[in-house]
């Protein structure tokens, strides 16, 4: 059987997963939001953004397979099928879906093995954030803001890392919907849940902590209170690659084992 030998990776998550399978030679083209690796970034020519990509360079690189994320990259799928290209688009919105992904990615070029090591891998990392955080004196309430204007709490995937660290989503009855617009939440409505912990992750630009305490009526809140506002870079927590358990959670999980410490010491 003949895998495919020359790939376009129109976002960020199937380059890292190729790399992390040693399977980089095949990639002939990536996003330019590529963050993982980094050296991907000077191997590969960028071709595509998110929701736009150069389909004539594409069709140039005379790719046999061009795989993406997100039902956003829809349009640029169906000009890629109409000129004859094979396209893979995947839509994973949690981890086991995200691990599904791996799995997939490794059968699409003839690495299995390989991919299901590194499932292994993953899956022990978050076992180990479960093992602690089963240690936890309680469970934190965690308020996740993805976008500021308006201010849209955490898709699943990052609900989930939240849940994996020990901590409860604030808004679990949102966390579900794919679209951001259904993930919309009002500052009142924050203030009601009192979350112990604010992580931010402005969606392509930087997280404002001081713009976030400056809310009105957000002084009450036992987060702001508590001077537990930290920021989370997207690349690490939005992209939902091998990236959200090696470098996402570890980093959740620092953020509440701090607030764990806290908690301890105002008890005592």
């Amino acid at each position: 059987m003949k895998y495919p030998q020359r790939i376009v990776c129109l976002t960020t998550e199937p380059t890292e997963v190729l790399y992390l399978l040693g399977e980089q030679a095949r990639i002939v083209g990536i996003s330019g939001f590529t963050t993982r690796p980094a050296i991907a970034r000077k191997e590969k020519p960028k071709i595509a953004a998110f929701t736009s990509a150069k389909i004539d360079k594409i069709l140039a690189l005379k790719p046999d397979l061009v795989i993406g994320f997100s039902n956003l990259q829809a349009d640029i799928a169906a000009s890629l099928i109409r000129a004859g290209v094979e396209v893979h688009i995947f839509n994973q919105r949690s981890i086991a879906q995200m691990l599904n992904m791996i799995a997939t990615v490794g059968s699409l070029v003839g690495a299995s093995e390989k991919a299901f090591k590194l499932i292994a891998e993953l899956e022990n990392t978050i076992q180990l954030a479960k093992d602690t955080a089963s240690q936890l004196p309680a469970k934190p309430v965690v308020y996740f803001e993805e976008w500021n204007d308006p201010m849209i709490c955490s898709i699943k995937w990052a609900a989930e890392l939240i849940e994996i660290a020990g901590g409860k989503d604030c808004f679990p009855e949102l966390s579900q919907f794919h679209s951001a617009k259904d993930r919309t939440v009002q500052a009142s409505q924050v203030i009601e849940r009192q979350p112990d912990i604010i992580i931010g992750s402005w969606c392509g630009k930087k997280f404002q902590p001081e713009q976030v305490i400056a809310r009105e009526g957000w002084d009450t809140i036992p987060a702001v209170k508590n001077g537990l506002v930290f920021e989370i870079k997207s690349a690490d927590i939005l992209q939902p690659g091998p990236s959200l358990i090696t470098h996402g959670l570890q980093q959740v999980q620092a953020i509440i084992q701090q607030w764990a410490l806290a908690h301890s010491n105002n008890r005592n």
